[in-house]
């Protein structure tokens, strides 16, 4: 698979803000082999990138914004070549008690909602357009 590319891994993330550093190189480590599972390239994407990290949860809630830098050090080296070719970021997280709408969810995705309750779904697409309108 190339770009566009997604992957699912099981929850609760790790935050960025975790006391125990090893708990936290365990989290990326698993986010790199999942990611490398179905990631088929020989080399990493070459170009600006946009990122699109959800987090589904039913119990364990964590800010938003300590989410996505694990991820983005898992994807470095393999997805992309440096996470400077991030151009864009959204993190969101939804809780499946307050049954939020997916539409238009892959397969894997789906599968994943439906046998687990803490997924991390993670979309990584070229930021063809560099637009910024308000």
């Amino acid at each position: 698979m190339t770009i566009p590319f997604e992957f699912v891994i099981d929850g609760p993330p790790v935050s960025q803000q975790a006391r125990r550093g090893g708990k936290r190189r365990e989290w990326t480590e698993e986010v790199h082999t999942a990611a490398s599972g179905s990631w088929d390239a020989e080399q990493p994407f070459n170009g600006p990138l946009a990122v699109t990290i959800t987090y589904f949860y039913d119990r364990v809630d964590l800010d938003v914004d300590n989410i996505p830098k694990p991820v983005l050090d898992a994807l470095k080296g393999l997805i992309y070549a440096d996470d400077s070719q991030v151009f864009d970021l959204i993190c969101r997280k939804r809780d499946l008690n307050h049954n939020p709408q997916v539409r238009n969810p892959s397969p894997e995705l789906l599968e994943r909602l439906v046998a687990s309750r803490s997924v991390l779904h993670i979309s990584v697409i070229n930021a063809l357009n560099l637009e910024v309108a308000f």
